[in-house]
Formats: C-alpha cells, structure tokens, sequence
C-alpha cells in the first residue's frame, strides 16, 4: 500500500446523509450539524460557503469542497444573506427561530428546496460520525478545500446526482460507496497540488520519501533512525535533519502516528485482538500499544473499538 493509498483507505460511509437542494436566490442555509466532514458540489449556479472566521469562498458549477467539522458555517447564494434554515445535528432542519422546516421544503426522494426548478442545484453528503473516517486524513486536510471544475476529471458527480433521487433497493448502499469514490477521488487530485501536506510533498525527495515508503510498506518492522538511514543511504544525522525538514516531525514519530493510525482502522474495521493488532502495527505486547494508543487517542484500544461499535449502532 502507498502512502496516499494508505491515508484514504479511511473513509467508509454507513448510512451517511446526502441531499440534493435546489433554491432560488436570495437563500442562505447555517450548517451547525457537526459533521466531521462535507462534500458539497455545485451542479448548477453557485454558492458561497461562509465560516465565523476567515474568508468567503465562492463555488461555481461543477466544483467540489470539502468541509472539516464541528465549526459551523453558512452556504448561501452571498455572503451578505441570513440564513433561512439552520441545519442541527442530526440533520434536523429548522428556521432561525426554530420552526420545523423538513415538510415544508421537502421535493422528493432527497431532495430539499424551494422550487423543483430553482436556479441552484448542489449535492451535499456528510460523514457524520468521526470514526468513519481516519483521524490521521483529518489532521492532513484543511478546515475547506476546493477542487474547481478545470482541475480535475472525475464522472462521479453526474453518477451521484443521477442516483441520489432514486429510491431503489439497497440504495443507501449504493449512495455510500459514491461518496466515498467522490471524497477519495476529491482527495486524489487535491493531493496532487501544492497545497498538499508536507510528507505527501516529501515523497517527491529521493531520500526522505523513500523513508516515508519504507515505512508506510512495512509499520510492523523494527525500524530504527539507524536503521532507516542504512536503507536510504545517508548517514543518521542526516536522515533525521532531512526528514524533520521536510515531514515536520521526525522519522520515528512519523512512524508512530501512522502505526496508531493502522491501529485504529483495524480496531473499527476487524475482529482482530488487541495482541493481533499490536504485531501487525510493529508493537511487541498489547501494553505496549494500548500505552501508546492511549496517550494518543485518549482511551484503550477496547474502549475505542467499543465506542467505534456503538457509533454505528447509533
């Protein structure tokens, strides 16, 4: 697995919400739903995501952005505009002053709005709970990013806006699987820029992205700075200097991160013991991982994967 691969084998959609809204301007909708993360297509016009704090950004049709909860924001036709709805945990829809809003702007199978033909169509689906998706792409992306239309090539967005009306069997499931493609594909392109994180662009240098490769294929071996050094070709000093430079933190706690990272995918993801996790992680006794998955996490490996399982009971 690659380390790109490694980091968006995460995202696993379980009933998630997605809607299809369809306004006529002046519209402004308040997002306090604390979803961890949204993606919002503009299949038709346009619209503003607004946060509290920071800069308005304007989506046209056929862009993407991706939204990092829990900090509320506003998606509206201008930034100027008060919201008309306010979206609560839950996806519970009300006005400002709290009037239930679900009936009265309801269109059809998911779909919400004013008018079946209003001037503007945008898709949204939301992970709502964390651990659908890996703490470690959390950390990796900013509070929005947007993909314009020109920057990419993908066909999920039609699929998804074709699907996303139907009401046929086994639908949620299907509807789940496209928005993981969607963010994966999303994720994918962005990656690809710039803007990337520090240790995807450091896989472009011939020493320190063989080190993040190295480790990345092989979490379970005993690595050492030495160790890495000897693999790469450079001295320890070296590799270390290099490696922080460019990463932003050091080989081995870089390996650290992406082992309890791995840990925590296995934990939600399989029936694996604690014992079974910790070999295949690199750590040599279930102590030794749950003191390190606890200083990170905050609770035991047990206690993640209970709380893990009661999420998606819930």
């Amino acid at each position: 697995m690659d380390a790109l691969a490694g980091l968006l084998d995460g995202p696993r959609a379980r009933g998630a919400f997605l809607l299809r809204t369809v306004l006529d301007p002046p519209w402004s909708v308040r997002i306090q739903d604390e979803a961890p993360l949204t993606v919002v297509s503009v299949v038709r016009g346009h619209a503003w995501i607004v946060h509290d704090t920071g800069t308005p950004v304007r989506l046209a049709a056929g862009d993407v952005a991706v939204v990092l909860g829990p900090d509320p924001y506003t998606v509206a036709d201008d930034p100027t505009t008060p919201p008309l709805a306010v979206i609560h945990p839950g996806q519970r829809c009300e006005t400002p002053d709290g009037r239930g809003l679900a009936q009265e702007m309801a269109l059809g199978v998911r779909t919400w709005g004013t008018d079946p033909d209003g001037a503007m169509v945008m898709l949204t689906g939301a992970y709502p709970m964390r651990g659908e998706i890996g703490r470690r792409l959390l950390d990796a992306l900013p509070r929005l990013l947007v993909l314009a239309e020109g920057d990419w090539d993908c066909p999920v967005v039609p699929l998804l806006a074709a699907e996303i009306v139907k009401d046929d069997p086994g639908q949620e499931v299907v509807l789940d699987r496209l928005l993981d493609l969607l963010l994966i594909a999303v994720l994918r392109a962005w990656f690809a820029r710039s803007d990337a994180p520090p240790w995807y662009r450091a896989l472009g240098d011939p020493v320190v992205g063989q080190a993040v490769r190295l480790l990345h294929h092989d979490p379970a071996h005993p690595w050492t700075v030495a160790g890495l050094a000897a693999k790469t070709g450079v001295s320890r000093a070296a590799l270390a200097r290099r490696f922080t430079e460019l990463v932003g933190e050091p080989p081995m706690a870089f390996l650290t991160g992406w082992r309890l990272a791995l840990a925590a995918d296995l934990l939600r993801e399989s029936d694996a013991t604690v014992g079974a996790v910790a070999r295949q992680v690199g750590y040599g006794s279930p102590f030794a991982l749950s003191t390190a998955f606890k200083r990170e996490h905050g609770v035991s490996p047990q206690e993640y994967r209970t709380g893990q399982l009661r999420q998606v009971e819930l």
